[in-house]
């Protein structure tokens, strides 16, 4: 391993030992709080444009196979943890976590204080940062840093999108599900509930849509600042016109609500990590659900057709909302979570008796 160093646009740094790939990145700094399903994390493109700090101490050890991949890439820009195992023990496993970040050209730093890192994150807020395996020159590394794009107004749906329709056969009712940074598991999920779907890009208009004549429409995560999607929100107002059952997905979820109306802003630090509380506020159960984004909802926004459905515990963020007469909801948290909670995942059965009805 050789030297490498975190560096923020504070200029708070820390050095450790890089591995993976060398050279610099640069990305929004956020930390994940999950304790395991490090490679979905990795290939969530949700994740675009970040360096990803785990506050789990101990990473690698079961290594990464390709059933765990939620995309077919790593789209973050960094990794970051306190401790790398060398060995990988897990019959799936295929290859080590080194290896994998190696593969796919993302660098990863270690034996640095990640407990400190996550502090000052939730203290100071998510902020720009660079990841480099050359911390030799922290000044000019800095003046890069603060050089680099801030998320807010960032846009990676030409990154992250499919580039073209994709078609996943099933004996259920059809439905379109947009891509706005896929996480697979969505996919599954609506498969093993026996739709029949289109994949769709994220800048596919709503007659396009219309001509395969779905049942319903999902509206799927995605990285990025939702006040940056003005076009796509204007098509979901489109699609709306239609009144067919739909379903939002974490970013697809805060589209949805601009759609509609209602505004969304940037969380301090954001809330990634699978041990979020959310209360269901019609019946009062509580979910532990998994999360992944940087923006919200402003839930005093909300125009009086939408009904909030979820509040987080932690902070009493929105998380999710219905309308009152049309067959639409969406949820800010993640039903489709792979590894885990699946507390959520009653959502897709939700979904599918509206487009049954």
């Amino acid at each position: 391993m050789d030297s490498g160093i975190l560096l923020l646009e504070d200029g708070a740094a820390w050095e450790g030992k890089t591995f993976g790939a060398t050279g610099e990145g640069f990305g929004e700094a956020v930390f994940n709080t999950a304790f395991s399903g490090y490679q979905e994390v990795l290939t969530d493109p949700s994740y675009a444009g970040q360096i990803v700090v785990m506050s789990i101490p101990h990473l690698g050890n079961y290594g990464v196979n390709p059933e765990d991949m939620e995309s077919s890439r790593c789209y973050l820009r960094g990794f970051v943890v306190k401790d790398v195992s060398a060995i990988t023990s897990n019959w799936r496993s295929e290859k080590s976590l080194d290896a994998f970040l190696k593969e796919q050209h993302v660098i990863g730093l270690a034996d640095v204080d990640t407990r400190g890192i996550v502090k000052h994150l939730r203290e100071r807020g998510a902020m720009r940062a660079a990841l480099s395996s050359n911390p030799k020159d922290q000044k000019k590394l800095l003046e890069q840093v603060k050089a680099s794009p801030s998320m807010i107004g960032a846009n990676f749906m030409k990154e992250v999108s499919l580039p073209k329709i994709e078609h996943h056969e099933g004996k259920g009712e059809r439905v379109v599900l947009y891509d706005f940074g896929l996480k697979q598991n969505i996919l599954k999920n609506l498969l093993d509930e026996g739709f029949e779907v289109y994949v769709v890009p994220a800048y596919t208009k709503a007659e396009e849509v219309l001509k395969l004549n779905p049942k319903g429409i999902v509206f799927s995560n995605g990285p990025g600042d939702p006040d940056a999607l003005g076009e796509i929100v204007q098509n979901i107002r489109e699609l709306m016109k239609a009144n067919l059952p739909t379903l939002g997905i974490c970013l697809g979820n805060q589209l949805m609500a601009q759609a509609m109306g209602a505004k969304t802003y940037k969380l301090k630090f954001g809330h990634r990590g699978v041990n979020h509380p959310v209360k269901n506020l019609e019946t009062g159960e509580v979910a532990i659900t998994s999360h992944n984004h940087g923006f919200a909802i402003d839930a005093k926004s909300l125009t009086s057709d939408l009904v909030p459905m979820y509040i987080d515990l932690y902070d009493q963020t929105l998380e999710g909302f219905r309308h009152k007469n049309r067959p639409w909801i969406a949820v800010q948290f993640h039903p489709e979570a792979a590894p885990g909670p699946h507390d959520a995942a009653p959502i897709f059965q939700e979904f599918k008796k509206l487009v049954k009805a």
